[in-house]
C-alpha cells in the first residue's frame, strides 16, 4: 500500500510550481534565502525553487528537523548534488566476516537496515573469557544464523596489533597506533572497564542493554540476555521510526531488494536525492528503485500536475 504524502517532492527549477492546481502553498521562510545555501557557499546568481513541507502535516509538527538543511555543507555550491555518492554504492556491503570493525559503518548499517547493533568489546589476545565466549556462543552455527537475521555486529578488539598486507613497516605501525586510539576512545565513550563487555544499541543509537563478563558454560544465559536486548531495541526502533515517518521519512528499496530509510530531499528529471536520519545524503535514478517506489513518485507527480 502506498503511504499518504508526508513530505513534498523536491524538484528542479525547471518546474515552475509544485502546487496543486488552484492552490498556493504557504512556504516557510528559509534563513539562507530561496536556495537554502549559506551565503559563504553561495555562488553568484545562484537560483533554485525551494519546496516547503506540505501534505496534511503542519509545519510545526515537522520541527525540529533531524538534520536541518542549513547544517549541510555542500562541496560545490553551484551543483550541490555533484559529489553525492550513488545510493547503490552506499548500500553495497563488502563480502567479509560477520563483525564490522568500523563504528561508523556499523551505525550506518543499523540505521539503514533497522536492526539493533551489538558491540563486543574484547581482548582476543589476553582474555580467556573472551575466547570462551567466542568459542561457546559467537562461533556456533545457531547463533550465527540468528544474529545474521537480527543484528548488526561490531567488534572492538583491544588487541590492536596486526599485520597489514601491502604496507610498509612504518605504515603498519601508524595503522596500529590509529587502531589503538580508536579502541581507547570507544571504551571511554561507552564507559567500558573490562572484557568481555557486550552492548546492545537501538538502530537510532540508544544503549538498550549492557552485559559485563562471561563464565564458561553460560552461553545460553548470555544469548538469552542478547535476545531480550534485541527485542527491546527493536520495539524502541519502531517508535523512533514512526516519529521520523511523520517528518517525511519512508523506506525505499532498490531493484536488488536493498533498503534504506530516508526522505526524498530533491527530485529532477528522474534523479532523486535522499537524506537519511544521520544526515547522509545520496542520489540515484528512479529507474534503479523498486516498482513500488516508482509508483509512489509517479503518484506524487500526478498530484502536483508534474508531467
Amino acid at each position: 500500500m502506498i503511504r499518504p504524502l508526508t513530505c513534498a517532492l523536491l524538484v528542479c527549477a525547471a518546474f515552475t510550481s509544485c502546487s496543486l492546481p488552484g492552490k498556493k502553498e504557504k512556504e516557510e521562510p528559509n534563513p539562507f534565502g530561496p536556495t537554502g545555501i549559506p551565503p559563504q557557499l553561495r555562488a553568484k546568481n545562484a537560483g533554485g525553487t525551494p519546496i516547503s513541507p506540505g501534505g496534511n502535516i503542519s509545519p510545526q509538527s515537522l520541527r525540529p528537523a533531524i538534520t536541518p538543511d542549513e547544517q549541510i555543507v555542500f562541496t560545490d555550491p553551484d551543483n550541490p548534488d555533484a559529489s553525492l555518492p550513488e545510493l547503490s554504492t552506499l548500500l553495497k556491503t563488502p563480502d567479509k566476516g560477520p563483525w564490522e570493525e568500523s563504528e561508523t559503518i556499523a551505525r550506518q548499517r543499523a540505521s539503514r537496515e533497522g536492526k539493533p547493533l551489538l558491540i563486543w568489546f574484547t581482548d582476543s589476545n589476553t582474555s580467556p573469557m573472551c575466547k570462551a565466549l567466542d568459542a561457546e556462543l559467537f562461533n556456533t552455527p545457531k547463533f550465527e544464523s540468528w544474529a545474521k537475521e537480527k543484528l548488526i555486529r561490531l567488534k572492538v578488539d583491544a588487541n590492536s596489533s596486526r599485520k597489514f598486507e601491502n604496507m610498509t613497516l612504518g605504515e603498519q605501525e601508524d595503522m596500529n597506533i590509529r587502531r589503538k586510539t580508536y579502541v581507547t576512545d570507544m571504551k571511554k565513550r561507552y564507559n567500558v572497564l573490562g572484557h568481555p563487555t557486550l552492548l546492545v544499541l537501538s538502530p537510532g543509537g540508544e544503549v538498550i542493554g549492557r552485559y559485563r563478563g562471561y563464565k564458561r558454560g553460560q552461553a545460553d544465559f548470555t544469548w538469552g540476555q542478547l535476545k531480550q536486548g534485541e527485542t527491546v531495541a527493536s520495539n524502541s526502533y519502531q517508535s523512533w521510526r514512526k516519529d521520523l515517518e511523520k517528518k517525511g521519512y519512508r523506506e525505499w528499496q532498490d531493484t536488488k531488494g536493498r533498503k534504506v530509510f530516508a526522505k526524498l530531499q530533491r527530485y529532477h528529471e528522474g534523479e532523486v536525492v535522499f537524506l537519511e536520519p544521520d544526515g547522509t545524503r545520496s542520489k540515484t535514478n528512479e529507474s534503479r528503485l523498486s516498482a513500488g517506489d516508482r509508483a509512489w513518485i509517479a503518484q506524487q507527480k500526478t498530484l502536483r500536475g508534474i508531467q
